[in-house]
């Protein structure tokens, strides 16, 4: 186990944020990493308490990880052992939701009452912000808990303090202080004890505001990245959706660095970034142009503002403050109808409980379920639309009246469509449609 201390992987260099409110200015670039720094790095996103967003160096591992102690392997706290799952909220089958693994840190065998409490106290905080709120139905909730040895996590309350635990969680990762660094290799293998991993949340024991954001790191797992939170800190939920907008959503950051640019490069992949002018958007009918104009959940009219993607000149982002520049703000409404795209790359607008394997008769009975309100649902049979059935979870398969053979097979398909006006890029449309299908016979 490395043993190094906090001051030698502190870089010396805290990030210089300026600025405070909602439409704060560029922040300082974060310095170099310096030769302290393990050799292994990998580049996070570090949170102000006055909502700003910066970038710095960490190492993938971290110095504090220790081995759960014997005695939580037999028994402890809320289901006794280290690596425990507990369903936070069980929605459907994990193939058709999107399923957040929240893993947690510094609670020792004792506190893994309190560690499940906070887990669902930050899903709350998460899903209270659009487009989670109206998406709840989508989402499988898991919390895996980890046993650590000592309470609490290092760098709380200061440098000096040191705790050992399960992911090795600390602040003054890297010199800056609300920056919450894990071992990355030791959240997977919790990570991986959950039905499914697609987003990955670490809660740690602690009241100090700070957090970090792991979004250029994929998984063996099949997630992309990782979010750290202070589980006693009612803010630092927001850090969690802000990353989310990168895992899920593709968003690019909206911040920029003082000094850096003008940039010069290839039009972004992100939605949320354009090397084009509203007018050379519109004519050229690309990115965002379609909501140019219209007024945007974060504030404001979307349109072309100057700085994003850490270049303060070259780019333009969607409105002046969304939640991908500063914190405690919503997503504007191109980054919402990523979102929602996102959401349904992992979720399906229709769940049932009746399998689609086998054949049914029609006295057996179909049950569908349509996890996000407004959802529109129509009944094929033989891709013959079945209208009276339009609208119903529960159709009556004897009312069908089939034909043929006995051993003729029907086919009986339920589409869902979810026709939110959230989402209007018609590349975007088909992904907010599902299909289900059941053989029938007589």
């Amino acid at each position: 186990m490395r043993t190094r201390s906090l001051a030698a992987l502190a870089l010396g260099a805290v990030l210089a944020l300026t600025g405070a409110g909602l439409a704060r200015p560029a922040v300082a670039a974060p310095a170099p990493a310096g030769p302290s720094v393990a050799a292994a790095t990998r580049q996070v996103e570090a949170f102000g308490e006055d909502g700003s967003i910066s970038r710095a160096q960490a190492p993938a591992r971290s110095p504090f990880t220790a081995a759960p102690p014997a005695a939580a392997l037999a028994v402890g706290g809320v289901g006794g052992v280290d690596g425990t799952v507990t369903p936070i909220v069980q929605a459907g089958p994990t193939g058709a939701k999107l399923d957040l693994v929240v893993v947690g840190d510094g609670y020792t065998a004792a506190e893994q009452g309190r560690f499940l409490t906070d887990a669902a106290a930050k899903w709350r905080e998460i899903s209270a912000v659009e487009p989670y709120a109206s998406y709840r139905g989508l989402f499988n909730v898991w919390a895996v808990q980890a046993v650590s040895a000592e309470s609490g996590v290092s760098g709380d309350p200061d440098p000096a303090t040191v705790r050992r635990t399960a992911l090795g969680s600390y602040f003054w990762c890297s010199g800056v202080e609300r920056l919450l660094c894990v071992d990355t290799d030791a959240v997977d293998r919790y990570a991986a004890r959950a039905p499914q991993a697609d987003l990955v949340l670490v809660v740690a024991n602690s009241t100090k505001y700070g957090g970090a954001g792991y979004n250029d790191l994929v998984s063996p797992l099949g997630y992309s990245g990782i979010a750290t939170v202070s589980g006693g800190n009612d803010r630092s939920g927001q850090i969690a959706v802000h990353e989310t907008g990168h895992s899920l959503g593709h968003l690019a950051d909206e911040y920029w660095y003082d000094g850096q640019g003008p940039y010069t490069g290839a039009e972004p992949a992100e939605a949320n970034l354009s090397g084009l002018t509203a007018d050379r958007m519109r004519s050229a009918r690309t990115k965002w142009y379609r909501w140019l104009g219209r007024t945007s959940p974060d504030g404001g009219t979307v349109g072309a503002y100057q700085g994003g993607g850490y270049y303060p000149t070259g780019l333009y982002r969607p409105t002046d403050n969304s939640i991908m520049r500063s914190l405690g703000r919503e997503f504007s409404l191109p980054g919402r109808e990523a979102m929602i795209a996102g959401f349904y790359r992992y979720a399906s607008t229709l769940t049932s409980t009746t399998p689609t394997t086998g054949t049914l008769t029609p006295a057996d009975r179909v049950e569908i379920a349509l996890p996000v309100a407004g959802t529109r649902v129509r009944w094929y049979l033989d891709g013959r639309e079945l209208t009276a059935l339009r609208g119903r979870t529960r159709p009556d398969l004897a009312a069908l009246h089939l034909t043929g053979p006995k051993w003729l097979h029907h086919r009986l398909t339920a589409t869902a469509t979810d026709p939110t006006p959230a989402v209007i890029d018609p590349d975007l449309l088909p992904a907010l449609t599902h299909s289900l299908d059941w053989d029938l016979t007589r």
